[in-house]
């Protein structure tokens, strides 16, 4: 299904009416942030996925690596919410 201009128009009139043409600028710099953020956070959790062979047996130095791994990437993630948000 596809929106035509009609379709279109009627859907801005409609944000126009809710939020205010004040507003709009700022909705829409959050939508944009927003849509950002979550393209870069999924794109980073599919880079730091850490692959195991399941024909590999995995022993406990292994493990504690990727546990690492996450961790740092965990906090990494952390520090920038962090200072995206300040």
């Amino acid at each position: 299904m596809r929106l035509g201009p009609l379709e279109v128009g009627l859907i801005l009139v409609i944000i126009m009416i809710v939020f205010g043409v004040g507003k709009l600028p700022e909705v829409g710099k959050q939508l944009g942030k927003g849509l950002r953020d979550f393209k870069r956070y999924s794109a980073g959790a599919e880079d730091n996925e850490t692959k195991i062979p399941a024909d590999k047996p995995v022993d406990a130095k292994t493990e504690l690596e990727i546990t690492k791994a996450k961790l740092e990437a965990a906090e990494a993630k952390l520090k920038t919410l962090e200072t995206s948000n300040k």
